[in-house]
């Protein structure tokens, strides 16, 4: 099974072909992506660039846009003063598919 290294959005990810994985939300309109392999592994065989692998692309393409991630919650307390506040965060990401590491 082949796995390859891409970096979208500032994050490094392992990924395998047929994989689904959540990413930073990508531009509205997107569809379809080819990103370039940091680290290929093959079996045994693996291959690491420099900054990328020559003539390796992952191929993915965008399965679901705005997805809402785990919601957070971040307070805001101060003992004795009656203050407190909490509000809730859910990020947005974007669902991608591995398509083909070739």
């Amino acid at each position: 099974m082949k796995k390859a290294v891409i970096k979208v959005g500032g994050k490094q990810y392992v990924v395998a072909e047929k994989e689904t994985l959540l990413v930073d939300l990508l531009p509205e309109g997107t569809k379809d992506l080819a990103l370039d392999a940091l680290l290929v592994i093959d079996g045994d065989k693996t291959s690491v660039g420099e900054p990328t692998v020559k003539g390796v692309k992952v191929k993915a393409k965008v399965v679901e846009e705005k997805v809402a991630g785990e919601k957070l919650r971040v307070i805001r307390y101060k003992a004795k003063k009656r203050v407190h506040k909490e509000i809730g965060h859910r990020q947005k990401y974007s669902a991608i598919e591995i398509v083909s590491i070739a």
